[in-house]
């Protein structure tokens, strides 16, 4: 791991830990500043704390992500003429994605190797779906627990599944070839 150092000693190292210890809990820059009024009498700028932030932006502060579940569902797209499986995972207390996969089939072998480079990446998790025998399949192979996701989690799902049809959608742009004698189209984006 790389040792952060602190060349100009301009302020004191646990003031600057204590400000990004601020910033990481979510405040923002200038409202971090603001919060080490109480350490000295003049007024860190904002522009300090970026700088703090960008120096240890480099070192892992964590060595993985913080995942609770796996929900987990597929949704199919098209991409030029073929139909194509678009399996996406996601984590429902920061809404982030955890995972993309395309493939052309949608059965137990492709949703137990999705899994798998979960599991990999993230550790063994409880997966939520919203029931295709494939996952129950997978999961027993892999030695997971499954469950049927709230309708909450269905709700979160469906938004993300769109949010990527539409991404997908807008890079989706052909144009017949200019050149003679070519049938093809191209993608131009």
């Amino acid at each position: 791991m790389n040792q952060i150092k602190f060349e100009r000693n301009r302020t004191s190292t646990c003031i600057v830990l204590y400000s990004l210890y601020l910033y990481f809990l979510g405040l923002s820059l200038r409202n971090t500043s603001k919060a080490l009024v109480i350490f000295r009498d003049e007024k860190q700028s904002h522009v300090s704390v970026w700088k703090w932030i960008q120096r240890v932006g480099c070192c892992q502060i964590y060595k993985r992500k913080r995942v609770t579940a796996f929900i987990i569902d597929e949704t199919i797209v098209q991409i030029g003429n073929p139909h194509f499986w678009l399996w996406i995972c996601i984590e429902l207390v920061p809404r982030s994605v955890l995972g993309i996969h395309i493939s052309e089939e949608r059965n137990m072998f492709v949703a137990e190797n999705f899994i798998s480079s979960l599991v990999s990446k993230y550790g063994k998790h409880t997966i939520y779906t919203y029931g295709g025998t494939w996952y129950d399949q997978a999961c027993n192979v892999i030695g997971l627990k499954h469950y049927l996701h709230s309708s909450i989690e269905k709700s979160l799902m469906e938004r993300v599944n769109q949010f990527l049809k539409d991404r997908i959608e807008s890079f989706e742009d052909y144009y017949p070839c200019r050149q003679e004698e070519c049938n093809l189209f191209h993608v131009n984006n």
